[in-house]
């Protein structure tokens, strides 16, 4: 049997990984030599390889994630910004997630709350956890549209099943009728079961107005906030930073 029939046969098996490692192994005169075993074993870890990163590819593109690039690594972590380096890189081991916990991220616009929920989520994806992201207002609007067309129940399936969950811009639009309980039921879908990471300006102490009904704002303070780690940025815009860097150079 010649190299040629082998390649077509992965082929047919659609094992790229696998072929891949193959036409190497038959280039480089060096496996010639080596142990059949260990060259299988070679052959299989690398489809395994290929497998795992084309579910992660697939899981990237189905997140909805705004920033794929970003990354804890990519965090500027300048004084100015006051971000707690520890606790962030405490949060990328993901151990909240396997804890079942969810992140507060809190700060003026341009601080970087979404950049460091998106490095996260990507970190997530990477680790093998389904993340999704979406912004607060476009939930909303998204369930307010599956009630009338009945897909409410659908919708709701959709969200309680991403191990971790990215709500953006929590409080930069108006509640109006039934958003505050239509927040709740997707919250409490996810309540114990995966984690939530939510980004706002609002402090948690003016939730209560926010959402103006307080026994709502009880139940979602009760399932989000006793469970959550909180991150607090105080530092400069990051948007006025980049600014006066490119007018500097200018």
């Amino acid at each position: 049997m010649d190299h040629t029939t082998v390649i077509n046969k992965l082929n047919e098996l659609s094992y790229k990984g696998f072929k891949e490692a193959y036409i190497h192994q038959i280039e480089d005169v060096n496996y010639d030599t080596a142990a059949f075993d260990d060259r299988l074993y070679q052959l299989l870890d690398a489809q395994d390889i290929f497998l795992r990163n084309k579910k992660i590819d697939m899981a990237f593109k189905l997140s909805k994630i705004k920033d794929k690039q970003a990354a804890i690594d990519a965090i500027d972590f300048n004084p100015k910004r006051k971000i707690n380096k520890l606790q962030i890189h405490s949060l990328a081991a993901l151990n909240f997630i396997h804890a079942k916990q969810n992140v507060i991220i809190t700060g003026k616009t341009g601080t970087g709350k979404s950049y460091i929920a998106q490095a996260l989520a990507n970190r997530s994806i990477i680790d093998g956890h389904r993340a999704y992201y979406v912004r607060t207002p476009s939930l909303l609007e998204e369930i307010r549209i599956s009630r009338i067309d009945g897909t409410y129940t659908n919708l709701l399936k959709k969200y309680s099943r991403f191990k971790l969950l990215v709500l953006d811009d929590f409080g930069v639009a108006p509640m109006v009728e039934d958003d505050a309980t239509n927040l709740f039921e997707i919250i409490e879908d996810r309540t114990e079961i995966n984690s939530t990471i939510i980004t706002l300006q609002l402090p948690v102490s003016e939730w209560y107005n926010y959402l103006n009904n307080n026994t709502i704002a009880d139940a979602i303070l009760d399932r989000i906030v006793h469970s959550s780690h909180r991150v607090e940025l105080s530092g400069p815009s990051m948007r006025k930073m980049k600014s006066t860097i490119k007018n500097e150079e200018i």
